[in-house]
């Protein structure tokens, strides 16, 4: 497997974990605390949370069917993008798995 499998992964862990930590407190301050302008920054967070959770998913369904995971961890990593924060530990404790796996495929040089 390429180490690029792993890193775009991990790329997209992050963001969706990022974005969905941002609309849990949007939502906080839109419900909770009823802020003037929270409507209008968790409508604009939600949907971009909800795209790039799609491209998240592919990355992430890529990664688990390269590595050949039993399906409960592969619903374990997708569903990880939906739990404010577990994108961060799950992502951590895949890395450190398969940074072993991982291969970085340099290309051939031709020499003179």
């Amino acid at each position: 497997m390429k180490k690029s499998v792993l890193t775009r992964y991990r790329v997209m862990a992050y963001v969706t974990g990022v974005l969905l930590v941002a609309l849990t407190f949007g939502m906080i301050g839109k419900y909770v605390l009823e802020m003037d302008g929270a409507a209008d920054f968790t409508q604009v967070v939600s949907i971009a949370h909800g795209w790039l959770y799609v491209v998240y998913l592919i990355f992430a369904f890529d990664l688990g069917s390269k590595a050949k995971w039993p399906v409960k961890k592969q619903l374990w990593v997708l569903l990880a993008g939906t739990i404010p924060t577990a994108a961060f530990f799950v992502e951590r404790r895949i890395s450190r798995e398969l940074e072993a796996a991982v291969s970085d495929e340099s290309p051939a040089v031709a020499k003179a």
